[in-house]
């Protein structure tokens, strides 16, 4: 009965941001109920595979190429208007966590074990996927916005990274600034998932407070890696700009 109480409370969320999206007539369709519903079944997929994953600890690595590949198939999907917008997520995503990852492991700064290993890694995976997303589509927006500019630039003899390097800074910052707040408020303003997740865990309140410092620190240096690479591939093509269809 606790499950079943559960799930019809999980329902209840699912249904209210429903209604009150559509109440406010913001259109979302039925985006909030599909996605928590597909976030169920993926979560007890991972969590059963997770079982399997914790008891072998050398299958993490198999688990993170998996999350890997995920993120940046979703990063690329969401930049398909760029040209070889699968690429530059592939890329962007892949060398945003590498750099991270390898950093952590090699400075010890989580135990080895398994469990610390998948957790980081997911969070930090995922958060090269949203730094992909953002960065891209805010690239793509306002290159947009600034074809003219772009195209002075390129009729003057400038090079497409030239001529498309102020689009890519402001792009990357921007992808940036919204983790970066929330970093800025952490203790404050909110007590991050990490931290939460590592005291009901059983960890002690420092032990917790140092995984989470570990996590804000490897997300910054990830969004900042993913993001430099995604705008900078973006800019060099001169077509990277396609017309808005009518």
């Amino acid at each position: 009965m606790d499950y079943v109480w559960w799930g019809l409370g999980l329902l209840v969320l699912g249904v209210t941001t429903y209604a009150v999206a559509r109440a406010a007539r913001i259109e979302l369709g039925w985006l909030p109920l599909t996605a928590l519903l597909r976030a169920v079944v993926q979560l007890a997929i991972v969590a059963t595979i997770l079982r399997g994953v914790l008891a072998v600890p050398w299958t993490v690595v198999l688990f993170v190429l998996l999350m890997l590949s995920t993120a940046s198939w979703t990063a690329g999907s969401r930049l398909a208007e760029l040209p070889r917008g699968h690429v530059i997520a592939l890329v962007g995503v892949l060398a945003g966590a590498t750099v991270t990852l390898v950093l952590v492991v090699v400075l010890r700064l989580v135990d080895l074990e398994a469990r610390y290993v998948v957790a980081v890694a997911g969070i930090i995976v995922g958060n090269a996927m949203s730094a992909a997303t953002l960065s891209g589509r805010n690239f793509l927006r306002s290159a947009r916005a600034r074809r003219d500019e772009v195209e002075a630039w390129l009729s003057l003899g400038a090079t497409a990274p030239q001529a498309y390097d102020d689009i890519g800074r402001d792009a990357a910052r921007e992808a940036l600034l919204p983790n970066l707040d929330q970093t800025r408020s952490t203790g404050l303003v909110t007590l991050p998932g990490a931290f939460v997740g590592a005291l009901f865990g059983g960890a002690s309140p420092v032990v917790a407070a140092q995984f989470q410092l570990v996590v804000l620190a490897g997300i910054a240096l990830t969004m900042l890696v993913t993001a430099i690479v995604v705008t900078r591939l973006a800019g060099r093509s001169p077509y990277v700009v396609p017309e808005v269809a009518a």
